[in-house]
């Protein structure tokens, strides 16, 4: 026969319910925080008379040869 013991198991229900709702608040005065201090969208349209600037690379020197193309990679980042 099995004994339950009503008590502890409310307990746990408490204590996962107050686990949750704190998990909640903090992962919301997280976000609150990160809009607080970067409130400027990264990807958003500029706003204003902006003009899009395009320039296309050069080709790619000496494309079988291992160390121009090292170097080309440390002088574009491609």
């Amino acid at each position: 026969m099995m004994i339950v013991s009503v008590r502890r198991w409310l307990a746990r229900i408490l204590f996962l319910i107050a686990f949750a709702i704190l998990f909640l608040v903090a992962t919301g005065g997280y976000r609150l925080l990160i809009d607080a201090i970067s409130p400027v969208h990264p990807y958003q349209e500029p706003r204003g008379h902006a003009a899009k600037v395009f320039r296309s690379d050069p080709e790619i020197p000496g494309d079988n040869n291992p160390l121009d193309r090292l170097r080309w990679f440390f002088w574009y980042g491609e």
